[in-house]
């Protein structure tokens, strides 16, 4: 559930500064979604943080890599490698 979703207070934020072209092409984007410009940018922030938030971590990768494995045999403590003669 999103803030926008659970109630959660608002913030107002403003950007000053932005290119002329920049608030062009969002309000052309706004209006090919069909909603307002401030939607637009709202839905864009939204979704470059939700992005963020869906990288995964080191550990939850090797889980999902080798669920399929199932469990692994391990050795037995007394089953120790017989030193190699290189010489």
């Amino acid at each position: 559930m999103t803030a926008l979703q659970s109630g959660a207070p608002m913030s107002i934020i403003t950007v000053r500064g932005l290119d002329e072209q920049v608030v062009r092409l969002l309000k052309l984007r706004a209006a090919q979604e069909g909603r307002s410009m401030e939607a637009e940018v709202r839905s864009i922030l939204t979704a470059a943080v939700a992005a963020d938030g869906d990288q995964e971590g080191f550990g939850t990768f090797l889980t999902a890599t080798f669920a399929g494995l199932g469990e692994l045999e391990l050795p037995r403590r007394d089953d120790i490698a017989a030193p190699v003669d290189l010489g």
